[in-house]
């Protein structure tokens, strides 16, 4: 049964200066799983060179020891996918290396380019040769096209033909590592340092589980340059205004990261204490579909008084592959992934809590079992604000047809 939940590009982690910079990589590719599920990969600088290991799936099934072993170096970049635009295939998987007049280059991203066919036309117009259908790949043909102009200027110009949301990761076979932004700072990208390391990442959970220390997150059109005399940051020529993904605080991020210069937590209890001021009910308990909207419900319960309870426990192990249930068996659907408490909630008057509701086909299906359980009344509340037009950022609904909130 597909989730109703938007889905988002992907993680990205960046180490420098690290003797163990595959390793350290590995782990932060861990903790930005949630991030993207399709596929895993790793590049790292040897002898000027970038090597890199990819595969379909989790980190935990592309990457062993032996991997991980053959990718010495002290600089790497790191991806996890979930294909907003190209195909799930593993030519797609990230990071992407090109090799241009004896340097090699690699790329991991975050995003999304609106400009995308237009720019790679142009491209192949010059003669641009792409290998892959991601437009990822966009970033470094213009960037190696443009070097003849200088390492900076390329990235500079660069940056000014890209219109999306993107947060990219670099490496330059020559030792330089960078990290940048576009200029409306749609997706988050953090820096961090672990003793003379530093660090990139899509979000801090990443720098904790390496116990790196937080030091900022970049800011709009910033392009961080990393290199082995220290940092150095160019601000992109594009002006624009700070204009933040909202997913990434209801949805995206992990609740113990610091995105945005903001807990996830705390900004997901308040969603929910502001919801009960908003939109007040009675009931016996107040409830999420877990994970999404738990920590909405946490501060609902607590801003109207109502108890909270899990009355859902969710199938952590249930893969994103799990084989779909035919039209006979839909209600197999809804339990494989979530199952009712029944004596808590039978002939209760319930609240649940959703962080956000897009097509609405998951929650009517999960309400309808609920009240074939013989819930007294369901009352649906949604700490999100409602989606009625589509996003070309990054986020898999394109279109204003497929969202609930566009047809009510």
């Amino acid at each position: 049964m597909t989730e109703d939940k938007p889905r988002e590009a992907c993680g990205i982690f960046g180490i420098h200066g690290h003797p163990e910079a595959s390793k350290m990589t590995y782990f932060g590719l861990y903790a930005l799983q949630h991030r993207g599920q399709e596929s895993a990969g790793i590049a790292v600088i040897q002898n000027d060179n970038i090597v890199s290991h990819k595969g379909m799936g989790l980190v935990s099934d592309v990457f062993d020891m032996d991997h991980l072993g053959e990718l010495k170096g002290n600089t790497a970049i790191g991806h996890v996918r979930y294909s907003t635009t190209g195909s799930s295939i593993l030519a797609n998987a990230q990071p992407f290396v090109v090799h241009h007049r004896k340097k090699s280059y690699a790329v991991a991203h975050n995003g999304n380019l609106v400009n995308a066919a237009m720019l790679k036309n142009e491209l192949e117009e010059a003669g641009s040769i792409f290998q892959t259908t991601m437009d990822s790949e966009i970033f470094l043909h213009y960037f190696v096209n443009n070097l003849k102009y200088g390492f900076d200027q390329a990235l500079l110009y660069t940056v000014s033909r890209l219109k999306g949301a993107f947060s990219f990761v670099v490496l330059s076979g020559k030792g330089e590592m960078i990290g940048l932004k576009d200029p409306n700072g749609f997706r988050p990208l953090c820096l961090g340092k672990l003793n003379d390391s530093y660090i990139l990442a899509s979000e801090s959970c990443a720098l904790d589980l390496v116990n790196a220390e937080f030091i900022r997150e970049l800011d709009p059109g910033e392009i961080l340059i990393i290199n082995s005399e220290g940092m150095r940051s160019l601000k992109s020529r594009v002006v624009s205004t700070k204009t933040f993904c909202i997913f990434e605080f209801i949805y995206f991020a992990r609740p113990d990261s610091l995105i945005f210069d903001k807990t996830v937590y705390l900004m997901r209890k308040a969603q929910g204490r502001q919801l009960a001021r908003e939109a007040p009910v009675d009931a016996d308990l107040v409830m999420p579909f877990p994970d999404s909207g738990t920590y909405a419900a946490i501060g609902y319960s607590e801003e109207s008084g109502i108890p909270f309870e899990m009355g859902m426990i969710r199938n952590h192990y249930v893969g994103r592959t799990f084989i779909q249930p035919t039209q006979s068996m839909r209600d197999f659907g809804v339990r494989i992934k979530l199952n009712p408490v029944k004596e808590l909630l039978k002939g209760r008057e319930i609240i649940i809590i959703e962080d956000s509701i897009i097509r609405g086909t998951t929650v009517k299906t999960r309400v309808k079992a609920l009240r074939e359980l013989g819930v007294k009344r369901v009352h649906m509340r949604v700490s999100g604000p409602p989606h009625r037009f589509p996003c070309h950022y990054g986020i898999d609904f394109s279109t204003r047809g497929e969202l609930i909130a566009a047809k009510n």
